[in-house]
């Protein structure tokens, strides 16, 4: 596989967007809701390319990639990475998700065990009581006029199409709203090593994450002094903590090469 390589991959119906950086074991990286892998993952990738392959894929709906007309799933996309994964002929990799992202990999994990080798699952959420109270209001009263602006300004960028961007406002805004629970036993029959993290200003509450910790048979748990992501890319106002990111990245290169 060629280093710094970009493509398309077909995934169940429509073609997904990938980027790979580096080279060694290979490190799936997946973006929160309403972003994109190199958005997300820009400071990631500078840490760690010297290390792994890192494989960086824009999901259904978001940046490059291909739009559908049918509601989001957190199967669905693990469905789509493993697709991606089948097309790049890697059999197994670790997983390394952010927010959405974040329960996408859980979710994997559970359908795919043998294609996993470690996860590291950053601010996700598996239960929707796991989410800061009136969380769930706000999304039903928001409008895409209230997006975040570098969230907007990232996609239009990629895909510079309105009716693209609305359909990736609707589909991430709707999968939220009617987030469903785990599946009691989920988390409980997880076998892969799970790196846990979160801030303890996050958006997910620390007591879910404490929680989700004492599930996982093999489970790690680390909570920092940060908001909802900024311990491993910009804060809301483009900027970024050079140390704490370091230290994130550093404990997730340890837990990555720990046996």
């Amino acid at each position: 596989m060629l280093n710094n390589h970009s493509g398309y991959a077909a995934a169940n119906g429509i073609k997904l967007y990938y980027e790979i950086y580096g080279a060694g074991k290979p490190l799936v990286l997946i973006h929160g809701g309403g972003s994109s892998g190199f958005f997300d993952f820009e400071e990631t990738v500078i840490r760690l390319k010297g290390r792994y392959q890192l494989i960086l894929l824009d999901m259904q709906n978001h940046g490059r990639s291909e739009h559908r007309a049918v509601p989001e799933t957190f199967e669905q996309d693990a469905r789509d990475i493993i697709a991606v994964l089948d097309y790049l002929a890697i059999e197994k990799a670790s997983f390394l998700g952010f927010s959405n992202g974040a329960t996408t990999i859980l979710k994997l994990a559970s359908l795919f065990p043998d294609r996993v080798n470690k996860l590291i699952a950053a601010s996700g959420n598996t239960k929707r009581e796991g989410l800061l109270d009136g969380f769930f209001d706000s999304m039903s009263a928001s409008t895409i006029e209230v997006m975040p602006p570098y969230l907007k300004e990232n996609f239009l960028k990629l895909n510079p199409d309105p009716e693209k961007f609305k359909n990736m406002y609707e589909k991430d805004s709707q999968r939220m709203i009617n987030f469903q629970d785990f599946e009691p036993g989920t988390l409980e029959n997880l076998a892969c090593p799970v790196f846990l993290i979160g801030g303890d200003q996050d958006v997910v509450k620390g007591q879910h994450l404490a929680q989700m910790q004492q599930q996982i048979p093999n489970a790690r748990l680390m909570v920092l002094p940060a908001n909802h992501g900024n311990y491993m890319m910009k804060d809301f106002n483009g900027q970024i903590d050079k140390e704490l990111i370091d230290f994130t990245v550093l404990q997730i290169q340890k837990f990555l090469e720990a046996e």
